[in-house]
C-alpha cells in the first residue's frame, strides 16, 4: 500500500475467517484505515490483491466488484451521516440506491434496522439532534441495511466516552452473533481489542509491515517488544 513513491505497508498476508471478529491494530499512522479502504474497494493496492472466497477483488471487472461491494457494510470513523437527512432517511440510502427498494419500503426497513441498534423512536431525528454514541449506532444501522456478509468498522469507539464505547462493543457482539456476519474492526482501543477480537494483525508504522498476528490475549507475550508494549500500555 502506498501513495506515489511513499510506502505505507508492504508484505501483508493474513486470513479473516467467516464469522469471526478480526482486529486490525497498530499505532496511529501505521495504515490501518488505509488497509480498510483497500479491502472495501475504495483504493487499489500498489501490488497484490484482496481475495474473497479465493476470488481476487482487484483482478475482477467492474460489474463483479459491484457485486462484491453488496456484501460489505461499513461504519466509518465519524459515522458519516448526511446532516440534512433524518436517521431513517440516512439508513434508507443504500436500500434505495443499491437495493432498488421504493422509498416507502426502504424507510420501513430503515426503522427496523434502527430498532435493532436501540434507536427506535429516533427515526425522525437529525444527526445534529443526537449524541455521538447514537450517531455511531445510526451509522451501524446503515452499515447493516443490506444484510451484508461482512461488516467493516473504522475506529468505532473514537470520540466516545468509556460507557458509550462499552455499549457499542456489546452491540457489535450481539449483532455478530445474531446475524452471523464477519466483522473486520480497525482500532487501537485496547478494551475493544480484548473484548471483541477473535484474531488480529499488528501493523508497525516504522517497519512498514505486519509484525504479529494471532489472538489478542496471546499477542501480549509476543517476542516483538513493540507489540507487547502496545497491548500492555508499556507495562512490560
Amino acid at each position: 500500500m502506498g501513495f506515489g513513491e511513499r510506502v505505507v505497508q508492504e508484505d501483508l498476508s493474513f486470513t479473516v475467517e467467516a464469522g469471526e471478529i478480526f482486529v486490525v491494530m497498530g499505532d496511529s499512522g501505521c495504515g490501518k484505515s488505509t488497509l480498510m479502504r483497500h479491502m472495501i474497494g475504495l483504493q487499489a493496492p500498489k501490488t497484490g490483491d484482496v481475495l474473497y472466497d479465493g476470488e481476487g477483488y482487484w483482478a475482477a471487472d467492474e460489474a463483479r466488484r459491484e457485486a462484491f461491494k453488496r456484501r460489505f457494510g461499513v461504519l466509518y470513523q465519524y459515522a458519516a451521516l448526511f446532516s440534512s437527512m433524518t436517521l431513517a432517511e440516512n439508513v434508507s440510502v443504500p436500500l434505495v440506491e443499491q437495493g432498488g427498494l421504493p422509498r416507502r419500503d426502504a424507510l420501513a426497513v430503515a426503522r427496523l434496522k434502527l430498532a435493532l441498534v436501540g434507536l427506535g423512536g429516533f427515526e425522525e431525528h437529525y444527526p445534529a439532534e443526537i449524541s455521538g454514541g447514537m450517531k455511531k449506532r445510526a451509522g451501524l444501522a446503515r452499515a447493516m441495511a443490506l444484510d451484508p456478509d461482512i461488516l467493516y468498522f473504522d475506529e468505532p469507539s473514537a470520540g466516545l466516552d468509556p460507557l458509550s464505547s462499552r455499549r457499542l462493543d456489546d452491540l457489535v457482539l450481539e449483532l455478530r452473533d445474531s446475524l452471523g456476519a464477519t466483522v473486520v474492526l480497525v482500532t487501537h482501543e485496547l478494551p475493544s481489542i480484548f473484548e471483541l477480537g477473535d484474531n488480529a494483525v499488528f501493523l508497525d508504522a516504522e517497519k512498514k509491515t505486519m509484525t504479529a498476528r494471532g489472538r489478542p490475549a496471546e499477542l501480549k507475550d509476543n517476542p516483538d517488544p513493540k507489540v507487547r508494549a502496545f497491548l500492555t500500555r508499556g507495562r512490560l
